[in-house]
């Protein structure tokens, strides 16, 4: 999503395809502006690791906790919208953790509300020694390519359940009973893996992408600039009503559907698509 005649830049960043199952992606945005510009981050359900280059930039949740961003913080998983905002000249490199691969890095799932350096969960300073190494590279590419290699050694192999649980699709299924029926496991240990390494629930993450579902929707339907048919997304999504829209709206991102629409420019979205 890049803004023509901006002085905001942002885009993403893919990954070749045998980091496909780590990361989603990587995102970059930069403040080319005079002054600081502030930005809403759509909720991912990811773990973010995010670069800070330039002054520090704040991250502000609508409960108003605020988190000055140094050179490196870990967020996540990011269930609820948060407002950034970046200094005249300061650019971020977000790595978006895909499923479980926070936690085959560095051993857990649940970050800090406030965020997390990750120096603390190696207790090693390597990646503010990163931080230090990358910072000089010109573009976000080279940046990306960099940690890419970086993160090699510390990657640990992927467990059968947790594969079974990242590739389920049937939305018809419950993802917690069929796969404790394929692998002879009690649907508690199941629930207990899926919180301790991707960090939420089956029934969160339905929710969450029954809600992204409906952006997805409302998006396409302004670029194409047709008239937003409601009860076509709420149909589709799997809403009650519009209430329970309207009420997912305001609990991921604190606004309402209409109230997105009109304030769109200035919402990111740094997870998947």
């Amino acid at each position: 999503m890049q803004e023509p005649n901006s002085q905001y830049h942002q885009f993403k960043i893919s990954v070749p395809k045998e980091f496909e199952n780590v990361f989603t992606h990587f995102y970059y945005a930069e403040n080319g502006s005079s002054g600081p510009m502030t930005k809403t981050l759509l909720p991912s359900y990811q773990t973010i690791m995010l670069f800070c280059f330039g002054d520090n930039a704040l991250m502000t949740t609508h409960e108003n906790n605020t988190a000055e961003v140094d050179k490196c913080i870990i967020l996540g998983p990011v269930r609820k919208a948060f407002d950034y905002t970046l200094p005249a000249g300061t650019s971020i490199l977000v790595a978006n953790f895909k499923d479980d691969a926070f936690y085959r890095f560095f051993g857990k799932a649940m970050i800090s509300n406030q965020g997390t350096h990750p120096d603390e969960l190696l207790q090693e300073n390597c990646f503010t020694e990163l931080w230090h190494q990358i910072s000089p590279l010109s573009s976000p590419e080279e940046k990306t390519s960099y940690i890419l290699e970086f993160c090699r050694p510390y990657l640990q192999d992927q467990d059968e359940t947790s594969r079974l649980l990242s590739s389920f699709e049937n939305s018809r299924l419950n993802p917690v009973k069929t796969i404790a029926a394929q692998t002879n496991q009690s649907e508690r240990n199941i629930q207990l893996k899926q919180k301790e390494q991707f960090g939420y629930s089956s029934k969160e993450l339905a929710r969450y992408s029954r809600f992204l579902k409906a952006v997805t929707m409302i998006e396409k339907e302004l670029e194409s600039r047709k008239k937003i048919e409601w009860f076509s997304i709420i149909d589709a999504c799997g809403y009650y009503d519009q209430s329970q829209l309207i009420h997912d709206f305001k609990h991921f991102i604190n606004v309402s559907p209409s109230q997105y629409i009109k304030f769109q420019k200035d919402i990111c979205r740094s997870g998947s698509e």
